[in-house]
């Protein structure tokens, strides 16, 4: 690692929403890119998880009626 590599600004492995990608490589675009599709699919995995325990509940009372 040279001098003039501690100097230069670190990019967050994360990605904020409206952020400025003027400076991204195209890989580092890329990078971000896989991370939301993980992140979207890691969120609607979570929203199928609870509207499942949504509906057995659900399910739960009408046989109780």
């Amino acid at each position: 690692m040279s001098f003039f590599d501690e100097d230069k600004p670190k990019k967050p492995a994360t990605h904020e929403l409206g952020s400025d990608l003027t400076f991204l490589s195209a890989d580092e675009l890329q990078a971000r890119i896989t991370l939301l599709k993980y992140e979207i699919e890691r969120l609607q995995a979570e929203v199928e998880r609870k509207n499942s325990g949504r509906q057995a509940a659900e399910n739960m009372f009408r046989s109780k009626m």
